[in-house]
C-alpha cells in the first residue's frame, strides 16, 4: 500500500528534485504536483492524498499563501497531513504552525533522507522536524510560550496598516491621530513583539502571512520565545 503525495512549490526544478529522489521509495506515489494554492486545491478535489509536501511562500494561488494557504487547508481538509517544506528559520513560525497542526516542518538545507524519515513518520501519526527547525520544550504542541504579550486593538491595526505599506503620517490622518501618538502605538507593539527593526517587523508579518487576529476583549495576543 502506498502513501501517495502532492508536493507543492513554485520552483519546477525543486519538485523534479524531490519526485526524482522520492520514485526509488516503493512505499511513495506522487500522485500529482502544484505551484501555488489554487492548484493544490483542484488535485485535492480530484485525487486521493494522504500527505501534502508545500513551500510555505509560494505566491500566486486564489488561496494566498503561508499561514492564510495553512489555515485554510486545515480547515477545508482535516484529515490532511501537511508537511512544510521552507528555508524560513523562524521560531515565531514554527509555534505558529505547530499551533495550526501541520505535521512536520523541514528545512530545504537538509537531507532528502530528512524528507522521507518525515513522510513515514507522519504518515504513521506522529510528528517529525528536522533539526533545523526542532522545537524547543517551549514550542511543543501542548506547551506555552515564555511570554505572552497583548497587542491592543488599536496597536495590532497600526502595525497591519504599516506593514501593508502605509506610512504613519498616512495612519494619523485615516485614525484621526497625531503622528506621534501612532509612532508610540507602533514602538509599543514592536516592544511586546520582541522586535527592534522594521525589516524584522515586516518578516514577522511575511512569516505570518499578514494575517492578526483580534479576540473578542479587542487584544491581539502574540506568543513570543
Amino acid at each position: 500500500m502506498k502513501i501517495n503525495l502532492i508536493i507543492a512549490d513554485d520552483h519546477p526544478a525543486l519538485i523534479a528534485g524531490i519526485k526524482y529522489e522520492l520514485s526509488s521509495i516503493h512505499t511513495l506515489e506522487v500522485v500529482g504536483t502544484a505551484s501555488n494554492s489554487t492548484e493544490i486545491v483542484e488535485l485535492l478535489a480530484k485525487e486521493h492524498c494522504d500527505i501534502l509536501i508545500t513551500d510555505y511562500v509560494m505566491p500566486g494561488g486564489e488561496y494566498g499563501d503561508g499561514m492564510t494557504m495553512l489555515s485554510f487547508l486545515r480547515r477545508r481538509y482535516p484529515n490532511l497531513r501537511i508537511i512544510v517544506f521552507t528555508t524560513i528559520d523562524s521560531q515565531i513560525m514554527l509555534t505558529e504552525l505547530i499551533k495550526l497542526g501541520v505535521h512536520s516542518v523541514l528545512n530545504k538545507v537538509e537531507h532528502i533522507s530528512h524528507l522521507i524519515f518525515a513522510i513515514h513518520a507522519v504518515h504513521a501519526g506522529a510528528t517529525y522536524f528536522s533539526p533545523k527547525h526542532y522545537p524547543s520544550s517551549s514550542t511543543s504542541r501542548h506547551a506555552q510560550p515564555h511570554t505572552t504579550r497583548r497587542l491592543s486593538r488599536r496597536e495590532a491595526e497600526v502595525i497591519r496598516l504599516y506593514v501593508s505599506g502605509l506610512s504613519i503620517n498616512e495612519i494619523a490622518s485615516q485614525f484621526n491621530r497625531s503622528k506621534q501618538t501612532i509612532s508610540s502605538q507602533k514602538t509599543s507593539a514592536m516592544r511586546k513583539l520582541g522586535i527592534k527593526r522594521d525589516v524584522e517587523l515586516i518578516r514577522f508579518a511575511h512569516e505570518m502571512g499578514l494575517v492578526i487576529t483580534t479576540r473578542p476583549d479587542d487584544c491581539f495576543e502574540a506568543k513570543i520565545d
